[in-house]
């Protein structure tokens, strides 16, 4: 999951909703859990859900951007923000591993305590849920594993394209270009881990990342402040 950092608040707003636009500047087109590229259909996301804390609903440092699918699951959960890891306050690449098929595990070297943090924020997107025998199934038209899937291969297949032409400045652009249209960020820095040009590259080009979460050749680091 992308780390993201917003920024402090562009101005203050009358009705949440007001801040779709600015958080699609700070952040780009992306949900903030699942990493889909969708341009008209993200909303407002609130961490702390504005029917249990109506007090956060307008606030800045209380929103996110989130899916229908991501939107849906979480609804109106009671959530006490320090049980949670946040893609906004942690480095959440460092959570989860990703992998072919469309998987999201959790990652297995972090302490007991980033284990059920992690695995807490994991359960309130359901972003493990897949059609996979022995997964938690997703709703019918929940297809944010299937869509890793088809993004995974072709991140793939751009993956042995760019190494049939490595040194051609062009053959980079080509897979930014694709990674910044399909979105995921998440899939195509863990296909390209071995290229820290290309990770940089998506580190920079992806609005909203967090740097800090990131050494120069792409790989990460804990968020400073951070509880990974």
């Amino acid at each position: 999951m992308r780390p993201v950092e917003r920024g402090s608040a562009p101005r203050i707003y009358a009705q949440y909703g007001d801040a779709i636009g600015d958080l699609e500047v700070r952040l780009g087109i992306y949900c903030s859990y699942c990493e889909r590229r969708l341009p008209v259909s993200l909303a407002v996301e609130h961490v702390a859900p504005k029917v249990l804390r109506p007090e956060l609903e307008t606030e800045w440092t209380n929103f996110l951007l989130g899916c229908t699918n991501c939107n849906s699951v979480k609804g109106g959960q009671a959530v006490e923000l320090e049980n949670f890891l946040w893609p906004d306050r942690d480095n959440t690449f460092l959570v989860f591993k990703y992998s072919n098929g469309g998987f999201v595990r959790l990652a297995d070297y972090m302490s007991a305590e980033q284990q059920a943090k992690a695995k807490a924020l994991l359960d309130l997107v359901g972003l493990q849920r897949h059609q996979a025998p022995g997964w938690a199934n997703p709703a019918p038209r929940d297809k944010r594993w299937q869509q890793r899937e088809e993004i995974w291969a072709i991140a793939e297949r751009s993956l042995e394209l760019f190494e049939k032409l490595v040194g051609v400045n062009e053959a980079r652009e080509q897979v930014i270009i694709a990674a910044q249209g399909y979105g995921f960020f998440s899939v195509w820095m863990t296909v390209f881990e071995d290229h820290p040009e290309v990770r940089r590259d998506l580190i920079r080009v992806f609005t909203g990342t967090a740097p800090t979460c990131f050494d120069p050749d792409g790989k990460p680091l804990s968020r400073p402040g951070g509880a990974i």
